[in-house]
């Protein structure tokens, strides 16, 4: 998978990418829940897109947020939507990305096909986590649907979803895991940095 393909798809996107969003507000939470983002934490937001979940951290009382995505017309939407002085918006690559701030939370929703090597992702991220921090990889469906969904026009620039199994494999070099959901609502795995 080519990182400039990407780029170029979702730039595509962008445009009509909230639109196109559905969203369930009970997995969300569920998902939030458990990647234990709450009152005051400081959340990165991996693969941002247009701000999709900025909502729900605002809602929680979050103490800031700092949305990374690759797209630049994905990262400028989500700027121009949310101005509020918590919310941080870069366009870049979160791999290669220089920050020098650590996070209570890492969250990559509905994005993690879309990166090459989930192995150095998983191991960046978790370099990224503040002692104590949470990362989590979630999807609000399940496995076979996001495979059929990326079957499509994104196949050129999605892997398939490996296994929650695989993922906490992954997971377990670097963070000690604590959810491993996968059903056909929802898919997630969250570590936590000791």
């Amino acid at each position: 998978m080519n990182k400039q393909d990407v780029i170029d798809f979702f730039d595509e996107c962008a445009e009509h990418w909230d639109e196109h969003m559905i969203k369930n507000e009970d997995i969300i939470n569920k998902i939030l829940d458990n990647a234990e983002v709450a009152d005051g934490k400081r959340i990165l937001d991996v693969a941002c897109g247009t701000g999709v979940l900025f909502d729900d951290y605002l809602k929680r009382n979050v103490g800031s947020v700092t949305g990374v995505d690759i797209s630049p017309k994905m990262a400028q939407l989500a700027k121009n939507k949310f101005t509020q002085d918590n919310i941080n918006v870069i366009c870049g690559d979160v791999e290669n990305m220089v920050c020098k701030e650590l996070f209570d939370c890492i969250v990559v929703y509905n994005a993690f096909p879309h990166f090459p090597d989930p192995d150095a992702l998983i191991k960046r991220l978790s370099s990224m986590l503040k002692n104590g921090g949470v990362l989590t990889v979630a999807h609000g469906m399940s496995r076979k649907m996001l495979d059929k969904h990326h079957s499509g026009s994104a196949s050129k620039v999605s892997n398939r979803l490996m296994s929650e199994d695989e993922l906490a494999d992954i997971f377990g070099r670097y963070l000690k895991v604590t959810v491993k959901i996968s059903d056909d609502n929802m898919y997630q795995v969250a570590g936590i940095k000791e």
